[in-house]
């Protein structure tokens, strides 16, 4: 073997191009709708908070260390591989969780979500923000507590709601009539149906009605039964369903995060293993400028991955197994994508180093953030955006869920927000020299915080994509700004590890918190308040953000070619002495700078 081997960089960057578009369709299976899954198991807001705050939090704290230990053991492809396959295999645990209700687990096979046509009259909606009749049926409410809505088929009805003479049917419950039969009965009977076939429209109507009325009766304490004798033995078996609900609850929801932790452990440090990987390879022969697109290919592939998984969920009427949720696709894609990505990774371009990399660059980062009063601010500004961010990827889908919309919407959402970003690329570096580096982030906070405030107001299932342009900004253009910033205040040697650091703990710890706290916003008030109260939380330190920037103090940095252009005019060549040396005189400075 030749001792300086050849190394093709026009082969490694194909493989490296062609590793991201992979990885991208992967992510794309199931990253975005992972929480439309748990909610589908029949977990309420707030365990689904804990699991994704948990997930931000894992990986957020082994990526960095898998990262160092697979640099110093020299086992970067066996990690990669590894990685893939592993997360292959741990995707699948996650078909295995037993959901809440069986009747989360059977669905119609005509592809549906929505009511049948029949259900209601024509032009009839339920109003406010409650969710379909099936929605209701099918899946707790996105406050409820998570216990299932379910009774058995063969108990007998409660008095009043399916039994007698249409004019003793309104004997209902009256905490039932606000909220429940309330808006399907104005339903009913404010529209007419002319012709013989009106009667046979009201009936089905009010059947749909009684089993949303049967469904919701679970989900109410038990002293609203009416306690008579005739009822006394339903009483019981609901009693004896609550008490099996509590403990199919624990039993969901600890199988949930254990699989998710190890799903999470296996796949966290691939993305960052890769990217040093490929930077050290091109370093080495100085072509670390063609490293900077291929973050282009990861967007490619998640916006081609997301709308092809949504397609496919959408066009299968009847899943393969009789028992699962819809969302076992988007695994199953997972897996199988994850193993394609393991077979590229083969020829992944891993540089084998020669000399050990010092393993001081985290804590070298860390000194330089504390010195630099604007790296403080933007560190916290970072955490800020990832606290408000996880609200929009833990719960955008369910508040468009329950407006009726599809997952083919949800991820023709998604796409237009990553496609925006590519197409707002080339203007670049003209965004950050008009507006400069502290405007472009005060420029992506604020399309951030009206991206939040139109959440809000979402009133139906297509009203969410006009608002997904400002994507490329909230979301592209933003962090444009921070990785200037960061390359502005960093040293000789800290770039990468400070825009690690920044988006790795400081953005994952903030998507951790947020993820935690929205998760309890929700349980306790709604969507519609967690959204508002995130932008005005964003908006007030937007402000303080924008205030407080141009009276930091700037940290001084040597210029090394103004230095030698000074040196080579001022003095002759004949000169000589350790005085007049003017990059002994620079080390100098920097030292005692970075002792003081």
């Amino acid at each position: 073997m030749s001792a300086n081997p050849q190394w093709d960089v026009s082969r490694a960057l194909g493989v490296a191009r062609l590793f991201h578009l992979v990885c991208g369709v992967r992510d794309a299976c199931v990253t975005p709708f992972l929480t439309l899954y748990l909610r589908q198991l029949g977990l309420a807001a707030p365990w689904v908070g804990i699991l994704m705050g948990t997930k931000h939090l894992v990986a957020a704290c082994w990526a960095p260390l898998c990262t160092f230990l697979a640099r110093s053991y020299q086992k970067r492809r066996m990690l990669l591989i590894g990685s893939l396959l592993g997360s292959a295999g741990a995707s699948l645990l996650m078909v295995l969780v037993p959901a809440l209700d069986g009747h989360l687990r059977e669905r119609p096979c005509n592809g549906s979500d929505s009511v049948p046509a029949t259900a209601l009259p024509r032009g009839a909606a339920i109003p406010g923000n409650t969710t379909s009749a099936r929605e209701w049926s099918s899946s707790p409410p996105v406050g409820a507590l998570g216990l299932p809505a379910r009774r058995r088929r063969d108990a007998p009805e409660a008095p009043g709601l399916g039994n007698g003479p249409r004019e003793d049917r309104g004997a209902r419950p009256s905490g039932l009539r606000g909220r429940w039969v309330g808006p399907i009965e104005e339903a009913r009977t404010s529209t007419q149906v002319p012709g013989s076939r009106t009667s046979e429209v009201r009936d089905d109507a009010w059947e749909s009605a009684l089993e949303v009325v049967n469904s919701a009766l679970a989900l109410l304490p038990l002293g609203t039964v009416p306690e008579n004798p005739a009822n006394l033995s339903e009483v019981e078996e609901e009693a004896q369903a609550l008490g099996l609900s509590l403990e199919g609850l624990r039993w969901t929801f600890t199988l949930s995060l254990g699989f998710v932790v190890f799903w999470e452990l296996l796949t966290a440090p691939l993305e960052q293993v890769a990217d040093d990987s490929l930077y050290e390879y091109l370093d080495f022969v100085d072509a670390t400028d063609r490293y900077r697109h291929l973050w282009i290919w990861r967007l490619l592939g998640m916006s081609a991955g997301v709308c092809g998984i949504t397609a496919l969920v959408g066009q299968l009427d009847c899943l393969p197994m009789t028992n699962g949720p819809r969302g076992v696709v988007h695994f199953y894609s997972y897996s199988l994508v994850s193993i394609l990505a393991s077979l590229v990774s083969i020829a992944f371009p891993v540089p084998i180093s020669r000399r050990p990399e010092p393993s001081y660059k985290t804590i070298k980062a860390l000194s330089v953030i504390g010195g630099d009063p604007r790296l403080v601010l933007l560190a916290l500004t970072v955490f800020f955006i990832g606290a408000v961010a996880s609200t929009v990827q833990n719960f955008l889908f369910w508040h468009m869920k329950d407006h009726g919309s599809s997952e083919l919407i949800m991820g023709f959402s998604v796409a237009l927000s990553l496609l925006g970003e590519l197409l707002l690329h080339p203007f670049k570096t003209v965004l950050l020299k008009k507006l400069s580096r502290v405007g472009v982030v005060g420029l992506g906070l604020g399309c951030l915080a009206a991206q939040l405030l139109y959440y809000s107001f979402l009133w139906s299932w297509w009203s969410v994509l006009p608002v997904q342009v400002l994507g490329a900004i909230s979301s592209g253009a933003l962090w444009w700004g921070v990785a200037a910033s960061i390359e502005e205040g960093a040293t000789p040697g800290t770039e990468r590890p400070l825009g690690t650091m920044f988006q790795g703990h400081f953005y994952g710890g903030g998507c951790s918190l947020g993820s935690f706290v929205g998760g309890f916003v929700v349980m306790r008030f709604n969507l519609v308040v967690l959204y508002r109260s995130c932008c005005v939380v964003l908006v007030l330190w937007l402000a303080l953000f924008l205030s407080i920037q141009p009276r930091l103090p700037k940290g001084q940095k040597i210029n090394y070619s103004k230095l030698l252009a000074v040196e080579g005019s001022d003095t002759s060549d004949s000169e000589q002495g350790s005085e007049r040396d003017w990059l002994v005189r620079a080390m100098k400075e920097e030292h005692c700078g970075w002792k003081g």
